[in-house]
């Protein structure tokens, strides 16, 4: 791990820390209700949780495989294995290890690992489209006074509609101006060093021939419409869990409006996602989450924070593993392996580009 990623780590540790001490100090938290809430809960509810979760990887398969489909013809469920490896190696090693998934596409694909880290924020750009296009239509459908903090909600959905408003036009942009943005980039940064400006140049290259993913409007129906497909299921799951807390009537009675305003403080959490350090973070904000926003007792809200956890991001681990057995391959290792092979594509390139240069002049 990274100097700076055990910086982030030992900082998200001790607001961790102070964010049990604060609690202890101002919440009463009994151990017995808690478990009580856990023996209570609708264990049936929280597998069709875990089976919609599970489908959810099913989509992002054949979204994928789809978004490819231009570069090289796959079958849509042929991918299922990098995305599941992918998921796990993220939920027990962090964010770090997002590379993963691209990386294990490309070696599956033999397509350049390049073009399926383009791919990769294509994708993570959908995500942020389709889950800001859920919560803006959660606020204009649902009943005037049933949405819980709409101001949360309007500026999670507007902020996600921004960003894959921005990214979608720089990554068009890239698309359309061909060569033409990588060598004017590739001058600016130039300026400061020949290395760095080839090294921007040849990534910026890369990227455009990953974007070569939609060709037509039909393109992007279909991958918006596997998109939101999967992020209701994956809302539905979050539902599930709730309504599986059947001693607390806050959690039993709650709303897909509510339902999607946790999914939308999840999401956020999530982003800076560490290893083992980071289920414990988010199991307390959640927690606090559903105290404060749909006002559970402390023990319902923990107890369905870290079921939530366990049935919407840890429930993968045991058969990603397995798969990996199979794949006769290490999650640590592979990690590892992506980052660096990231890395050197980056600084191989711009060695060649450099060694191009002066062997011209």
């Amino acid at each position: 791990m990274k100097k700076s990623q055990w910086i982030l780590g030992l900082v998200a540790l001790a607001a961790l820390i102070a964010l049990f001490l604060w609690g202890r100090a101002r919440i009463h938290f009994s151990f017995h209700v808690f478990g009580a809430q856990v023996a209570l809960a609708d264990w049936r509810k929280i597998a069709v949780a875990v089976a919609c979760i599970y489908a959810g990887y099913v989509f992002r398969s054949a979204r994928w495989s789809l978004l490819i489909r231009h570069n090289k013809k796959v079958g849509l469920f042929s991918l299922l294995g990098t995305q599941v490896i992918g998921f796990t190696a993220v939920a027990l090693i962090g964010r770090v290890a997002d590379p993963v998934r691209p990386y294990l596409v490309a070696k599956k694909t033999g397509l350049p690992l390049g073009t399926q880290i383009a791919v990769y924020i294509v994708e993570r750009l959908f995500d942020f489209g389709s889950m800001a296009l859920i919560i803006c239509s959660v606020i204009l459908l649902a009943p005037t006074g049933q949405v819980p903090h709409p101001e949360i909600l309007r500026k999670a959905g507007y902020g996600g509609l921004a960003i894959t408003l921005l990214g979608g036009l720089f990554l068009l942009f890239l698309r359309l101006t061909g060569g033409v943005a990588a060598s004017l980039l590739e001058r600016v940064f130039g300026i400061a060093s020949r290395k760095l400006g080839a090294a921007v140049g040849n990534k910026v290259r890369a990227f455009r021939t990953g974007l070569d993913t939609m060709r037509s409007f039909s393109d992007f129906a279909i991958a918006s419409g596997v998109s939101l497909s999967m992020w209701m299921v994956i809302a539905l799951a979050y539902l599930e869990v709730m309504r599986a807390f059947t001693a607390s009537p806050q959690l039993a009675g709650t709303t897909l409006v509510n339902c999607i305003l946790l999914l939308a403080i999840s999401g956020g959490v999530s982003v800076l996602q560490l290893p083992v350090l980071g289920w414990f973070s988010q199991i307390a904000f959640v927690a606090a989450a559903l105290s404060k926003f749909f006002h559970a007792e402390p023990e319902a809200a923990t107890a369905c924070a870290a079921t939530m956890l366990l049935a919407t991001f840890l429930s993968i681990i045991p058969v990603g593993l397995i798969w990996a057995r199979f794949e006769h391959v290490n999650l640590r290792k592979l990690a590892m392996e992506s980052e660096h092979a990231e890395e050197e594509l980056v600084a191989g390139r711009a060695a060649d580009q450099e060694a191009a240069s002066e062997s011209a002049t």
